[in-house]
């Protein structure tokens, strides 16, 4: 099986235009061409500078229909900032899987779907645990790995939604259903093989435990950033 498009723990060689904006706003002096060369080799170098408040503060004002950087990058930096503090590298890795997913979630049509490209359409929750049950073996995965995705999605980035809806249109759905739903499926897709062999399980088992608090991080990141 191809390796899923949400798939993605640990950051791939950022863009040109990332690379440019995160050191031609670096406080003081410094070689672009130098250090757009080297930061790949660290790490640790790489992901301080997404926590870095000079960065936060350039980014924090940007026209989000028309970022200076990819969005992936400004989610990042702005979920980061929604969740400060020290992390171990398994929350890193965490938080770089989220921000990578809202990357794709950008895009309605990938939200609907299981995978990138399929046929079917999904807008309830209620559909996508039917079609888990009806699947097996590598389907099933990725199927329990979209309600996850889904419903951290819904209950965090679209949370204020989901409670005025259900509070004035009277929808039975909460935002607990959402955060019970997603910590189910990580912890059940944490379990498969093919989450060991896309080097997911530690991250799922992350999500799974503390779905709560990436949940109120995406919560907090939305409304101080893309809703105000």
């Amino acid at each position: 099986m191809q390796t899923p498009d949400f798939a993605q723990i640990n950051h791939p060689p950022l863009p040109a235009r990332d690379l440019n904006f995160l050191f031609e706003h670096f406080p003081g002096q410094v070689d672009v061409g130098r250090a757009i060369t080297e930061v790949g080799q660290f790490f640790n170098t790489l992901d301080s500078m997404l926590d870095a408040r000079y960065v936060y503060d350039a980014l924090r004002d940007a026209d989000t229909l028309d970022l200076p950087v990819s969005p992936q990058l400004w989610f990042e930096v702005m979920l980061r900032h929604a969740l400060p503090g020290r992390r171990t590298r398994q929350e890193q890795q965490a938080l770089h899987y989220i921000a990578h997913l809202l990357a794709l979630f950008g895009r309605a049509e990938r939200l609907r779907r299981v995978q990138d490209g399929d046929d079917t359409a999904y807008d309830y929750l209620v559909d996508l645990v039917a079609e888990e049950q009806a699947v097996q073996d590598a389907r099933r995965f990725v199927v329990q790995a979209h309600i996850a995705n889904y419903a951290l999605f819904l209950g965090g980035v679209c949370a204020e939604w989901v409670q005025h809806r259900h509070r004035y249109a009277r929808r039975p759905v909460t935002v607990s259903y959402y955060a019970d739903m997603g910590a189910s499926r990580f912890h059940m897709a944490s379990r498969h093989p093919l989450a060991q062999a896309y080097g997911l399980t530690a991250i799922y088992r992350e999500l799974s435990l503390r779905f709560g608090y990436y949940r109120e991080g995406l919560q907090k990141m939305a409304a101080e950033h893309l809703y105000h």
